[in-house]
């Protein structure tokens, strides 16, 4: 088998979300799990147990996390820590994002 290094997002978004889940898994390598997430309507996030950062790829909206709501847009880089409420809201028809998931079950230590 090949290696593969380039993950292109336009090859992602074609990825058919797992069962059960609101995103498709991409890359996994050690603790890092790599997705892509497209919510459509709606974002009906739950906490998650580690750590995630998402990379905005397409689109604009804003994000809520523990109460806290910023835009957001093409290009920025977002946090939600483990176990931490979050949400995107309000965002366009073309909203996109890698989310990585990574570290240990309850998030890592500031």
């Amino acid at each position: 088998m090949t290696a593969r290094f380039v993950y292109p997002a336009a090859l992602a978004a074609l990825s058919p979300n797992e069962p059960g889940r609101l995103s498709a898994r991409i890359f996994g390598h050690g603790s890092l799990e790599v997705r892509w997430y497209a919510p459509r309507g709606v974002d009906p996030q739950t906490p998650h147990t580690r750590d995630e950062a998402y990379v905005v790829v397409s689109g604009e909206g804003q994000f809520r996390c523990n109460g806290v709501v910023s835009p957001c847009r093409a290009g920025d880089l977002v946090f939600a820590p483990a176990g931490a409420e979050h949400r995107f809201e309000g965002f366009s028809e073309d909203f996109a994002a890698w989310v990585l998931f990574y570290g240990p079950e309850g998030g890592e230590a500031d």
